[in-house]
């Protein structure tokens, strides 16, 4: 039969305590620090993700700010350019019509001067036309 010997009982107790004793130390605590340290890894490697996601929505805001700014700005600009077009174009509308009213005075002087002249001419030949009319009665 099966005898315990009291000896190599002792013997593979003392092994087998060595062996635990010397993974620990190799083997177990290593590898436990290993995965402490990596999850210490991960969790700091996480917080500077969302810190991140914060700075990366505070400079989005900026940058939607800095746009919103750029748009108000230029439309302000549009505004002025379009602005200053109209009073160009009104100043410009305001001397043709200056220049026109000018002319047309002017066409208004030549025409009465005109009228009068022909009106000089008229009556310088109206004797002219009397003695033709009476002519022509005389004729008849």
């Amino acid at each position: 039969m099966l005898d315990i010997n009291p000896i190599l009982l002792l013997a593979t107790f003392v092994v087998f305590l060595t062996l635990i004793a010397v993974l620990n130390s190799w083997l177990y605590n290593p590898l436990f620090a290993y995965m402490n340290k990596r999850d210490e890894d991960i969790k700091r490697d996480l917080e500077k993700v969302s810190s991140n996601d914060n700075e990366i929505a505070e400079l989005i805001a900026k940058a939607e700010s800095i746009v919103m700014n750029a748009k108000l700005e230029a439309a302000a600009l549009r505004e002025k350019v379009i602005t200053d077009a109209k009073e160009l174009a009104d100043s410009k509308l305001e001397a043709k019509r200056a220049e026109l009213a000018g002319e047309y005075k002017e066409f208004e002087k030549t025409l009465a001067d005109t009228k009068e002249q022909l009106n000089r001419d008229l009556l310088t030949k109206v004797p002219l036309f009397k003695e033709a009319v009476e002519a022509k009665f005389s004729q008849i």
